[in-house]
């Protein structure tokens, strides 16, 4: 009996059609589709999920690009996951990132999907997850984040990679602009990107005071914020991961096979370390909390009733309560009407 034989349903057809994939993927988009998420996530947790952001114009679908070109040259197979900012005004996006990749297009290897970010903050959507536990689970070798790119709000993508790029590029303005953001902090591995323009040393300077200035720490998310913990607890301070910089020209690959061995290298140092598992734990514990925030509101709000919601948001435009009092009251309202 062959393995696929043996899969539910709904991962055996990810596994054997891109367009069962790219529907099931519309569905978690869509957040129609629980029952097919609690029956894959037990298949997952193999592929090595790899985050890619930085600045606009740093050239990180290009580099995604080249990456996959590499990977596919190794043999293994890869996904992309690209998300793109959605327009404030008519709800839509670009999704541009496929023009990019049209190198890629025709390889049953590759599969790619762009996604809106839908207004959430933090670079990637509130779908995000999921879709990578159903990429992962599709049976994917690596599976390529790439966040929307807009500085200092990229952080999110900490919580769903295992390693985290962050991509840099000469002739950007301000060589510090990075620093400033704090997007430094939640790099594995730095790239300087275009680095045949001028202006690369400039960048290598910069980026190479601000990890000599920094004390190593393992990085984690939980509760939306980016916290650190000693790396001492789980490996020695001289053994902790230190934040490599790798120069490349992704229009010409230039480079790309040393950022895939330093790639590689970080995942042997997360298994070997521990620092996976601690990393997943938090990531996983602050997801649960999040979840549980949304399942609750939902709760509450059926229980206030929207004529009641909206009665009371009427008395804070009129200034006749403030906004905490006015979740108080609201609160108590619910408590009353979930007494038998």
């Amino acid at each position: 009996m062959s393995e696929v034989t043996t899969l539910p349903p709904i991962v055996a057809a990810i596994r054997e059609s891109r367009r069962a994939l790219a529907r099931l993927l519309t569905r978690i988009e869509n957040r129609a589709a629980a029952a097919e998420l609690t029956a894959l996530y037990p298949f997952g947790g193999k592929a090595h999920l790899i985050g890619v952001t930085g600045a606009p114009g740093t050239g990180k679908s290009s580099l995604v690009n080249a990456m996959a070109k590499a990977y596919r040259a190794e043999g293994k197979t890869v996904s992309i996951l690209a998300v793109d900012p959605t327009s404030p005004f008519s709800g839509g996006a670009v999704l541009g990132d496929r023009i990019r990749m049209r190198d890629l297009h025709g390889d049953a290897g590759v599969f790619i999907r762009s996604m809106a970010t839908r207004g959430n903050l933090g670079g990637i959507a509130r779908t995000t997850l999921d879709m990578i536990r159903a990429l992962d689970a599709a049976d994917f070798d690596i599976v390529l984040i790439e966040t929307v790119g807009a500085g200092q709000s990229e952080v999110e993508i900490a919580s769903a990679a295992q390693t985290v790029i962050v991509v840099e590029a000469p002739g950007l303005g301000d060589d510090v602009q990075a620093i400033k953001a704090g997007i430094l902090e939640i790099a594995d591995i730095l790239v300087v990107n275009k680095a045949d323009n001028p202006g690369v040393e400039s960048t290598l300077r910069a980026l190479r005071a601000a990890l000599d200035l920094g004390h190593r720490a393992e990085r984690i998310m939980h509760h939306g914020k980016l916290m650190t913990i000693p790396a001492a607890p789980v490996v020695g301070e001289d053994s902790a991961w230190q934040t490599p910089i790798v120069q490349t020209v992704a229009t010409d690959g230039t480079g790309v096979p040393e950022l895939l061995a330093k790639i590689a290298e970080h995942r042997t140092y997360l298994r070997e370390s521990g620092v996976q598992r601690l990393r997943e734990r938090a990531s996983l514990s602050a997801e649960i909390e999040e979840r549980l925030r949304d399942l609750l509101l939902a709760r509450l709000i059926e229980q206030i009733g929207a004529a009641r919601l909206q009665a009371t948001i009427e008395r804070v435009v009129e200034r006749q309560i403030d906004p905490n009092s006015a979740a108080q009251a609201l609160l108590t309202e619910s408590r009353g009407a979930a007494e038998p």
